[in-house]
């Protein structure tokens, strides 16, 4: 079972944090909170491991 990775592990994360930024660019906030949501689940399909999703969800509350 995989446990959740919170070290840094994205390669390039400046142009990756551009990217989010500029997908959400000229969006509502309605329209920024609807691609978010569906970002957050297609990455949680991705990882599919439900441990692991009950780790993020749980390190994500944390940091309110």
């Amino acid at each position: 079972m995989a446990a959740l990775n919170t070290q840094a592990n994205i390669k390039a994360p400046d142009e990756f944090y551009a990217e989010l930024l500029a997908v959400h660019e000229g969006r509502t906030k309605a329209e920024s909170d609807a691609l978010n949501a569906r970002l957050i689940l297609l990455l949680a399909n991705h990882i599919g491991d439900r441990q692991v999703l009950a780790e993020a969800l749980h390190a994500a509350a944390l940091e309110e």
